[in-house]
């Protein structure tokens, strides 16, 4: 089994810094450090956990989305955010594990976050 080998970053001397851009779906992941049995520290982010999705359907936090054939994550991503990096928001939006599901069939209706519509600010990052 391979070994973690500890990170290392530039920003690491920075206070607060951290080593995701803010872009990131890992942005405001918390940073663990594990201690090897040597004493060598290993850091590594912690699990990222979605944010909770509210189970009221006339809430303003996501605008539905019907799929068209050839659509990708992140093409809507591009049309909704700007960012094509940024299509993990609408995979949050939308329960799926694969975010190739949300668009893998034409006239599914998928959520879009809107704009601060998710705890975090997440549907409101933009580049």
């Amino acid at each position: 089994m391979a070994e973690i080998e500890p990170y290392e970053n530039a920003l690491d001397a920075i206070p607060g810094a951290h080593p995701y851009p803010r872009t990131s779906r890992y942005h405001d992941a918390e940073i663990g450090i594990h201690r090897r049995p040597d004493g060598t520290e290993v850091r590594y982010t912690k699990r990222r956990l979605l944010p909770q999705l509210d189970p009221n359907p006339d809430s303003d936090l996501t605008q539905p989305h019907t799929v068209g054939a050839g659509e990708r994550p992140d093409l809507l991503a591009q049309h909704y955010f700007g960012d094509v990096g940024q299509w993990w928001q609408i995979a949050d939006a939308n329960p799926v594990l694969d975010p190739r599901e949300l668009t893998d069939e034409a006239g599914r209706v998928i959520d879009i976050p809107l704009a601060g519509g998710f705890p975090g600010g997440r549907g409101d990052r933009r580049v």
